[in-house]
């Protein structure tokens, strides 16, 4: 991400930044029943502090989608300063903030969206598809540093698309291709690293969400489909029935889940998740379950097409630049990030750099 893109704003303590009201960029207005409210609060605090501390937070997702409509992220820095910082190629907005030496360090944010179940009637091609502007387009068919589309994912695309003609059989070739070859690992820091080529050069194709949904991107984009990740977190438990799919508690602050999106013609932007059809197979209860499973069956079907919104999205961004950061860009902004005059700490333990993230729903479904 370029840091010459940044849009700042809110340079205070405290701020509340409420989303304006945006152009859909999807296909069509979705009816206003069905929408939940969830607040989600993420609490930061640095307990070594040393020199300038800083702590970065992914926001709610920046513009407004048929499944999720962000009302505000509210934020505060005890002791310290804070922004918000955008980025509207990516939908991303993230809280910046700097604490100087001597201060114990503590961020707050509270987001708060309405989310609602979404499904593409694959079936039924829409008459009505509004036309992609061709730049995002474009943008979104574009390599990251470790989602390349040349070389060994493309020639895995080129495998995978054979016989397709239309663009749904190339985007549900490759959806297959990944339930069927891939695997959840259990040992994978976090969600992954998302390093595609890697994962097909050393034929090691088990990973996580940012693994196995990057996978997914990487080879669609190679295939000529515009795709994209959807970073998020999950906030309330399945309503499907899968105990895998969804946290058991308030308590989310390991609930963080990468999805997918892919361009269709005639279709729009379309969700996909074939890494939660492999967590399904790892963790639904009783466990280790086989592909041909009644559960895993049903995951499959859905996930190609639908995603349930008991999952708050964050933004679409990948090679993230820290402001005032001395460290490198960051794969992907899904977790809480903070830096000392010490170094960058380590963003998947929250125990040693201190964070809870916990979500409360506001309203039920109406």
């Amino acid at each position: 991400m370029d840091r010459r893109s940044f849009l700042k704003t809110a340079g205070a303590v405290s701020a509340t930044f409420a989303l304006p009201k945006t152009a859909r960029l999807f296909a069509l207005d979705q009816p206003s029943s069905g929408w939940r409210t969830f607040e989600a609060t993420t609490r930061v605090e640095v307990l070594k502090p040393v020199g300038t501390t800083y702590v970065w937070l992914p926001a709610a997702i920046l513009r407004e989608t048929p499944f999720q409509k962000t009302l505000a992220n509210e934020f505060k820095a005890e002791g310290g300063t804070a922004e918000m910082v955008e980025n509207k190629k990516d939908a991303l907005a993230f809280v910046s903030a700097k604490f100087p030496e001597g201060v114990r360090p503590v961020l707050t944010l509270t987001c708060k969206v309405q989310t609602k179940d979404y499904a593409v009637d694959l079936a039924k091609p829409r008459q009505f598809v509004k036309a992609a502007d061709r730049a995002e387009l474009d943008y979104f068919l574009q390599p990251s540093k470790v989602v390349p589309t040349d070389g060994v994912v493309k020639e895995q695309a080129d495998k995978c698309v054979v016989g397709a003609t239309t663009d749904v059989e190339k985007a549900r070739n490759i959806y297959e291709w990944i339930v069927d070859n891939t695997f959840r690992n259990p040992k994978t820091r976090g969600c992954g690293v998302g390093d595609v080529r890697f994962m097909l050069e050393s034929g090691d194709l088990g990973g996580k969400c940012a693994d196995l949904n990057a996978l997914y991107v990487g080879l669609a984009r190679a295939a000529g489909l515009p795709a994209r990740h959807v970073y998020g977190l999950r906030v309330a438990k399945s309503e499907l029935g899968y105990k895998s799919l969804g946290p058991a508690t308030e308590n989310v602050t390991k609930g963080q889940h990468c999805r997918a999106e892919v361009w269709l013609a005639d279709y729009g932007w379309v969700p996909v998740d074939p890494a939660d059809v492999r967590k399904v197979v790892l963790e639904e209860p009783p466990g280790n379950l086989p592909l041909n499973a009644e559960p895993v069956q049903k995951a499959r079907k859905r996930l190609f097409g639908s995603w349930e919104m008991n999952w708050m999205a964050y933004n679409y961004a990948h090679d993230v630049a820290l402001p005032g950061s001395k460290g490198p860009t960051i794969n992907y902004f899904m977790y809480p990030q903070g830096e000392t005059a010490e170094g960058r700490l380590d963003p998947f333990d929250a125990d040693a750099f201190k964070y809870e993230i916990t979500s409360k729903e506001l309203s039920e479904k109406g």
